[in-house]
């Protein structure tokens, strides 16, 4: 007999489904919690619970209907209505002059407006949609024809069943996952002992060719949409427009996109995420260019197998040779242990590296890395060089595998170490090793710091072994007595210390924060904080939701934040060193130097090179380490090097000292 359903139970039904969808869209989607969940978990109860009363209810868009009931027996192929394209790839700043070039000579010598976004590094999808709702979902396959995974699309939070809109469509993006989602992965087999997942893009991949969408939704796996490929009348007149009317129909964009007039801006765009890249929960290989106006767009077209109108510049990156002569760790100034890598110094990217890390243990069972090994080497850019693989063909037997032992006596006490819990990283157990003490010291009066002018890391380390300093604070408060009692200490040098700790005491906001030793807050990291709250006061209130929107920041830089401000001993530290220092808040003087680019080389006579760069980014400048046909000044003091004669020969503007107040002031 058929149930009857009354208006009330409809009512209440549809309501579920606007509820729960609203909250998904906030949470996967805008990164917004408003809800447990756990009441979002319940909600979802409620409606399940409807339905198995009145399964008529049931419709393909509803939350209920994200995992399928048993797994699939194989992909069914289907060819795409729109022709799937990769993109050209350029590696370097000629490459992409000379692709401004080739478009300038098509469609006219004007300056072009560019769209630059970041190449995530996934797989590829495409979605279609009718009358808002999901009905498709394809993989790029030879570009003709992939096959249908819409049953594990649909585990896909960040993907909606329905959009806010009806419109018949079909939209193309990337999925991914998480870089915390793939090393919690990783780390459970590891302790299953089981091979380890070379990286998160294979393991996406094979993720969304699993046939039971039960793993799919366990893996957690994410997207960001960013083509409107059919149809044509849909698409607005700019790629900008078209990633707003994307976010608008409720689907997720990545918010680090950017307008660049001409090939100047997408070099600086590119060079900035070259360094940010790391920072993001998410792995990205380059950014995408792409013309904005649609109009160009058609008029330059496709080639056989790729759009002219776009093109993915990679980020540099060079790989070498060499060999392990050790593997060593090192404790770092939040009591977590690193193994290094001591290299056989080889040639990389015009820098000779003696080192590398190897990040944590599950690193060096999934590379499988031994004391001798001859391994794959690979710098990108400013980041650090890492361990690609082994060349296991050149073992002879005589390397010797790496083990974490159960103490080290760096660590202090009894040396034991313990391994973090839910996370792979090993640390001391003792949480105030003096290894762990001088390294935050050491940092805490470096000149990118306090730049306490006479107190290295030796004349540190002396005080802390006579335990005349145990915490910031009492750096302040030292005496002349104090010091004169310290070996190789005459009473001039003396003076001369106490009168450099005296002038540090007034500090900048992102130097003081960058001073407190916050795991996962480094330079950039502190620079932005202080620039987004202005104050510390501001900034030691800051919600996690706060911190998170912060462009450069994230989940876990977040986390980690907020975690320091709950720990006591680092508030009680903290209120002694507040009474000590004062902290100038953080502001934006002017946007007078916005657009501008400098270098600095040589010692400056008024200014110290930090002051210098100070000023700049308080005028909206930007600081780069070296010299290009995209920098627009050369601060050039006495004794100024190499970056001198590459800017004479570039023909880049330079400043001397005088010349640099004088366009300040």
């Amino acid at each position: 007999m058929k149930n009857i359903i009354s208006k009330n139970v409809i009512e209440k039904y549809e309501k579920l489904k606007k509820v729960i969808e609203k909250h998904r869209h906030n949470y996967h989607v805008l990164d917004k919690q408003e809800i447990s969940e756990e009441a979002l978990d319940s909600l979802k109860n409620k409606l399940v619970k409807i339905e198995e009363k009145y399964p008529e209810l049931i419709t393909p868009d509803s939350p209920s209907q994200r995992i399928a009931g048993k797994p699939l027996d194989k992909f069914e192929k289907v060819s795409h209505k729109v022709p799937q394209w990769s993109f050209n790839d350029a590696f370097n700043e000629e490459d992409i002059e000379n692709f401004d070039k080739k478009l300038k000579r098509i469609i006219g010598d004007k300056e072009i407006e560019y769209v630059c976004e970041l190449k995530i590094d996934g797989m590829h999808i495409v979605l279609e949609y009718e009358k808002g709702k999901l009905v498709m979902a394809a993989t790029r396959g030879d570009g003709k024809i992939g096959e249908n995974v819409l049953t594990n699309v649909k585990t896909i939070q960040s993907i909606p069943l329905k959009l806010k809109e009806k419109v018949s469509t079909i939209v193309e993006g990337e999925i991914w996952m998480a870089k915390d989602v793939f090393a919690k992965i990783n780390q459970k087999r590891l302790k299953e002992g089981q091979e380890l997942y070379a990286n998160p893009r294979n393991l996406t991949a094979g993720t969304m060719r699993q046939l039971n969408s039960l793993i799919v939704a366990e893996r957690k796996l994410d997207c960001f949409i960013y083509d409107i490929s059919y149809p044509e009348k849909l698409v607005p007149k700019t790629q900008s427009e078209e990633l707003e009317l994307l976010r608008d129909w409720g689907l997720k964009v990545s918010k680090h996109f950017e307008i660049c007039h001409g090939v100047k801006e997408v070099i600086d765009f590119w060079k900035k995420w070259q360094k940010k890249a790391e920072k993001e929960n998410y792995w990205i290989d380059g950014v995408v260019i792409k013309v904005s106006e649609r109009q160009l767009q058609n008029k330059l077209g496709y080639t056989g197998k790729a759009p002219r109108f776009a093109i993915a510049l990679k980020f540099p990156t060079e790989q070498v040779t060499t060999e392990i002569l050790d593997i060593v760790l090192q404790v770092g100034r939040t009591g977590v242990l690193t193994p290094v890598a001591h290299l056989k110094p080889v040639s990389v990217l015009g820098s000779v590296v003696s080192r590398a890390t190897l990040h944590n243990e599950d690193e060096i069972k999934r590379l499988d890395v031994r004391i001798g090994d001859t391994i794959i080497l690979e710098k990108a850019g400013d980041v650090i060089p890492k361990v690609v693989s082994v060349i296991k063909e050149m073992r002879t037997g005589g390397e010797k595998p790496f083990s974490f032992p159960k103490k080290i006596s760096v660590c202090g006490g009894n040396g034991r170490i313990e391994k973090i819990p839910g996370q792979v990283a090993w640390r001391c157990v003792n949480k105030n090793s003096f290894a762990q003490q001088k390294r935050k010291f050491h940092h805490f009066v470096s000149k990118k710091v306090f730049n306490i002018d006479g107190l290295g890391p030796k004349v540190i380390d002396v005080l802390l072994e006579e335990n005349l300093v145990n915490t910031f604070d009492d750096i302040f408060s030292l005496k002349k007595g104090d010091l004169l009692a310290l070996p190789r200490f005459a009473e001039k040098s003396v003076d001369n210390l106490l009168e450099a700790i005296e002038n540090s005491m007034e500090i900048d906001l992102a130097k003081f924060i960058m001073s407190l030793s916050i795991d996962q807050v480094g330079e950039e990291t502190a620079i932005d904080v202080a620039n987004t709250f202005g104050s510390f006061e501001k900034f030691r209130k800051a919600s996690w939701e706060d911190l998170d929107r912060i462009d450069g920041v994230g989940k876990i830089v977040a986390q980690s934040i907020i975690g320091w401000f709950k720990d006591e001993t680092n508030i009680e530290m903290l209120e002694k060193l507040l009474k000590e220092v004062k902290i100038k808040n953080s502001q934006i003087v002017s946007q007078k130097l916005k657009d501008n680019t400098f270098v600095l080389t040589g010692s400056l006579d008024i200014l110290s090179r930090d002051q210098a760069k100070e000023k700049i980014r308080q005028l909206g400048g930007t600081i780069s380490s070296s010299v290009s046909v995209k920098t627009d000044f050369v601060l050039a003091g006495e004794k100024a090097g190499s970056k001198l004669e590459k800017a004479k020969k570039l023909g880049v503007k330079i400043l001397n000292e005088k010349e640099f107040l004088k366009m300040i002031n």
